[in-house]
């Protein structure tokens, strides 16, 4: 197969600071996330995978959460067992997954989740469709050292070439029970009579996330089409970066763990309640129910909203 590159999401980065005191970032209280604490959730048990640039390994906010790693790229002289981040990207997002609560920095959506790391994309942002593959089949396969799975694949990155061996890999991982939750990309106009497409984020299979700003207007970057699931926030998201330190960024990418997280407080709260383990198609379904459906210049679109109270099934009212 050719070795066709994919790049990360290219977005927008405002500021980058030091933070000393915990804060729950603006766009996190926008989807409903403490509604899902509340009751006791935290995204525990649930392993989630983060393919992009790497990441900072040694945050304070992120080193307890990583669980294992590997490196696809020739960075750090080709060691798979290096997978720090040279680049900021795949820590911003780690960070909007899982990053923890300990009274100083920010605090992420499934803050008790795992993170596997996997490095594919190099210091600016790019690779190759050859290495994706590799690891979402390695997510596919991983298991823990107490035999733990991976359930949800984080992507913010893509291609504007579809690719059949990709679409196949996507495919497997889905068969395996793993939610892939990936990036519509920033090449839109914010406009619904206009689509842009970008892949794996187009393939139907996939959970496609668009962003929206702190209106809850599509952002003006944002790519919209028919396979969109869902919206999160991707404007203006305080999280994570290099060197201990924390960085405002926007993009469809920052969207993209909003929903990673989201699903790992859901998986754990009913998995629980269900006392079994849900199938990919009913982890969808549930997400579904925890979206807000809105219409927006003539089109309905769903925003994530963890604090919408789900409509019950028949056979769940007792």
């Amino acid at each position: 197969m050719e070795d066709t590159e994919v790049k990360l999401i290219p977005d927008e980065a405002l500021v980058s600071m030091s933070n000393m005191e915990e804060v729950i970032p603006t766009n996190i209280l926008e989807i409903g996330a403490q509604t899902k604490w509340k009751k006791g959730f935290s995204g525990q048990e649930v392993v989630i995978a983060v393919i992009d640039t790497g990441c900072d390994s040694s945050h304070p906010d992120l080193s307890e959460a990583i669980i294992d790693g590997y490196n696809f790229t020739t960075e750090h002289y080709g060691n798979p067992e290096n997978y720090n981040d040279t680049n900021g990207h795949g820590t911003h997002a780690a960070g909007v997954i899982a990053a923890a609560q300990n009274n100083k920095g920010v605090i992420g959506i499934s803050f008790k989740s795992k993170l596997l790391i996997l490095k594919v994309l190099n210091s600016v942002g790019g690779g190759s469709i050859d290495n994706l593959i590799k690891s979402l089949d390695y997510a596919s396969n991983w298991r823990g050292p107490n035999n733990e799975r991976v359930r949800i694949i984080s992507l913010s990155l893509g291609t504007k070439q579809s690719s059949t061996e990709l679409h196949n890999a996507v495919k497997r991982a889905i068969n395996n029970g793993i939610s892939v939750v990936v990036a519509s990309g920033n090449d839109g106009d914010g406009e619904f009579s206009t689509n842009e497409y970008r892949y794996p984020g187009a393939y139907e299979e996939v959970i496609e996330v668009g962003a929206i700003d702190q209106n809850q207007k599509i952002a003006h970057f944002s790519n919209t089409n028919e396979y969109v699931d869902l919206y999160a926030p991707g404007v203006n998201v305080y999280s994570t970066f290099l060197n201990q330190q924390y960085a405002i960024l926007s993009g469809t990418s920052m969207a993209v763990p909003h929903v990673a997280g989201a699903l790992g407080l859901l998986i754990e709260e009913h998995e629980y309640k269900q006392n079994k383990r849900l199938s990919e198609q009913e982890i969808y379904d549930i997400l579904m129910l925890h979206t807000e459906n809105r219409e927006l210049n003539n089109h309905n679109i769903n925003i994530l909203s963890l604090s919408k109270k789900p409509f019950k099934r028949k056979e769940e009212i007792r």
